[in-house]
C-alpha cells in the first residue's frame, strides 16, 4: 500500500486511478489510504459548479479546463464529474467522461467519472475523498461537476472553495434562477448558452436578485458584507454570460474564478472556507461510523421490526429511537 501512495505522489496515473478506485469503493484499505496521503493535501483549489440539467455544466467544465491548460503556467486540473445513478437498475451513465474525451490525451488533466450510488444533495459519498486524492497528486484545480440540482441540493457549497452557479436562458421558469437555495451558495453566477432568446432576461432576473438582496447575507451558513455593505471590502457573486460551446466568456469566467481565489486570500477567508469543507468531511465521516456502529450493535433485524411497530402505529418514531439506541430493542427480542 506504501508503494501505491509512493506511486501516485510520483506521478503515476495507473497508481492515481487504483488509489480512486479503492477510497470511492470504500473497502478496507480506503482509510488507511487516505491517512497516508492526506499530510500532502492542502494546496489545491476546488470549484463547484452546478445547476438545473440542461444548462450546459459539462460543456463549461470542458472548455474551462481547456483554458486553464492554455494558461502560460498551466495548472493541473483534476475534474470530477458526478452522474446519477438509477434508482431502478443502479446502474449510471457516466456520460461526461465520453463528452470530455478530447482531454484525454493531456496529462495535465485527469477525469473522474462517479456515480451518486444513491447520495442525495447532487454529489456522490465519497466525492470529498477523492478530491484530498487529486489534491495529493499535485493537481492545483479541481473542478467538482454535480449532477443537475434543485434549489435544494447544495452539498457542493460545503466542499468547494469557489461555487458556481450555472443558469441558462429558454428553460421555462425564470424564478427559478432566483429562489433561496441556489442563490446562497453561488460565489459566481454562470449564465451559459447565451446565444438563446431571453439570455437578458435571465441577467435582469439575477441582476435585480443581487440588487436587492440584504447587505448582510447569510453565504455557505456564515453572514458575509457584500459589496456596499461598508468599508470593509466584500464580494458581490457577478454574472458572467458564456457560451460554452464555443469558449465564449469562457476566458472571463476562468479569470473571475482566481479573482474570487485572490479575494479569499486577501479577506483571510480562504483558510475560513478550508475550515468550514474540512468540518463537514468529519462530520460525514462520524455520522457513517455512527450508523455503522449502531446497525453492528442493534442488528438489521430488530431495526426492521422497529420499523413493523411504526407502521402498526404502536410506537411513535422519536420513541422507537430512543429505544433502539439504548439497546432496549435488543433484549425484547
Amino acid at each position: 500500500m506504501t508503494s501505491l501512495v509512493q506511486a501516485m505522489l510520483a506521478g503515476d496515473r495507473r497508481a492515481l486511478s487504483r488509489v480512486i478506485t479503492r477510497v470511492e469503493n470504500d473497502g478496507p484499505e480506503a482509510r488507511s489510504l487516505l491517512a497516508k496521503i492526506y499530510p500532502h493535501t492542502g494546496n489545491t483549489h476546488v470549484v463547484g459548479i452546478t445547476g438545473a440539467p440542461g444548462t450546459g455544466k459539462s460543456t463549461l467544465v470542458n472548455s474551462l479546463t481547456q483554458a486553464y491548460r492554455r494558461l502560460e503556467a498551466p495548472p493541473k486540473v483534476g475534474i470530477i464529474a458526478i452522474d446519477p445513478t438509477s434508482p431502478f437498475s443502479g446502474g449510471a451513465l457516466l456520460g461526461d467522461r465520453v463528452r470530455m474525451q478530447e482531454m484525454a490525451g493531456d496529462r495535465g488533466v485527469f477525469i473522474r467519472s462517479m456515480a451518486t450510488r444513491g447520495s442525495l444533495g447532487g454529489l456522490a459519498r465519497a466525492t470529498a475523498d477523492v478530491a484530498l486524492v487529486l489534491d495529493a497528486a499535485g493537481f492545483s484545480r479541481i473542478l467538482v461537476e454535480t449532477v443537475g440540482v434543485g434549489q435544494a441540493e447544495v452539498d457542493i457549497a460545503d466542499m468547494a472553495h469557489t461555487t458556481i452557479v450555472v443558469e441558462a436562458p429558454g428553460l421555462g421558469d425564470e424564478i427559478q434562477a432566483i429562489k433561496a437555495g441556489v442563490l446562497e451558495i453561488a460565489d459566481i453566477f454562470a449564465v451559459n448558452k447565451a446565444d438563446r432568446d431571453g439570455v437578458n432576461k435571465t441577467v435582469m432576473s439575477l441582476e435585480m436578485m443581487l440588487g436587492t438582496s440584504m447587505l448582510l447575507v447569510s453565504h455557505h451558513g456564515k453572514v458575509m458584507k457584500v459589496a456596499g455593505a461598508g468599508d470593509a471590502p466584500g464580494w458581490k457573486p457577478p454574472i458572467v454570460k458564456t457560451i460554452a460551446l464555443r469558449g465564449d466568456g469562457v476566458e472571463e469566467l476562468l479569470q473571475t474564478i482566481e479573482r474570487h481565489r485572490a479575494y479569499l486570500l486577501q479577506a483571510g477567508m480562504l483558510q475560513q472556507r478550508e475550515a468550514e469543507r474540512l468540518r463537514h468531511v468529519l462530520l460525514n465521516v462520524i455520522e457513517d461510523d455512527l450508523r455503522q456502529r449502531f446497525f453492528q450493535r442493534v442488528g438489521e433485524q430488530a431495526f426492521r421490526k422497529m420499523v413493523v411497530r411504526l407502521l402498526a402505529r404502536e410506537i411513535d418514531p422519536y420513541t422507537a429511537a430512543e429505544m433502539l439506541l439504548q439497546g432496549e430493542s435488543r433484549n425484547s427480542r
